[in-house]
């Protein structure tokens, strides 16, 4: 579990999230692999498929929003856009601020470095300078509370511990968008808690939360909207409970 940051946009006051008609199409071998970059130039593409289509989404800030849907709909393609990991095949996507994620296990995350040397590069990443990074490592060890494990190598963490790791980095580059995937629900009950107040404190100050998961309660103390989606589309979208209680009955 890591944190993946990126910096967008030209404001740094609150985030915003504007997609328009947004697609995002995976190509596939004679294997059934997805072909990445690098692999399209070696192998010829057998077959396509949409994981998601004509997806129009507008988040303004101080904004949460949960997505559901059953386990392959598109939440973390939909995820991995906002991101910045996946870049759009069709439409617009449109996100100002700096975002901070919980996305996969492991994204991100150098194995054979220790938690310490993680925590900084991924604040350089972020856009902070070495400086920077540097001296809020202290701060980020606290944070984890991962104890000596801090100056130990990720590869001998659990789940639990990087994404305790991801989230105490997130918290010291200031998001103004925050992502979270289900992953999140491999916190203990006192991470998750914490989890909980960071993304409401967010949006306090007019940030933005969209976070995809199956632990319907735990969402719905993050986030007061939510979308379902379903074969890669937004299927409905609206107030949390109207939406849960919709897709449950189908």
């Amino acid at each position: 579990m890591s944190a993946v940051v990126a910096e967008h946009g030209v404001r740094s006051g609150a985030g915003e999230v504007r997609l328009r008609g947004v697609g995002v199409r995976f190509d596939f071998d004679g294997q059934g692999r997805v072909l990445t970059p690098v692999l399209s130039h070696l192998r010829r593409r057998r077959g396509s498929a949409w994981g998601l289509s004509d997806v129009d989404l507008h988040l303004e800030p101080g904004s949460a929003l949960a997505l559901v849907g059953a386990t392959g709909s598109g939440k973390t393609t939909l995820l991995r856009v906002l991101a910045r990991v996946l870049p759009p095949d069709a439409g617009e996507a449109e996100i100002e601020g700096r975002v901070g994620s919980l996305l996969a296990a492991d994204a991100g995350l150098q194995l054979l470095l220790t938690g310490r040397e993680n925590s900084e590069l991924l604040g350089v990443l972020a856009g902070q300078s070495v400086r920077e990074a540097r001296a809020g490592l202290e701060a980020v060890a606290e944070r984890s509370r991962l104890g000596d494990a801090f100056d130990r190598p990720v590869h001998t963490y659990s789940a639990g511990m990087r994404a305790r790791l991801g989230l105490a980095v997130i918290q010291s580059i200031s998001p103004r968008v925050l992502l979270l995937d289900e992953v999140f629900e491999a916190l203990d009950h006192e991470f998750r808690g914490i989890v909980e107040r960071f993304a409401r404190g967010l949006r306090e100050r007019g940030g933005i939360v969209v976070a995809a998961g199956h632990d319907h309660d735990a969402l719905s103390r993050i986030c007061p909207q939510a979308a379902w989606l379903e074969g890669g589309r937004v299927r409905m979208q609206g107030p949390f409970a109207e939406v849960i209680a919709a897709y449950r009955a189908a």
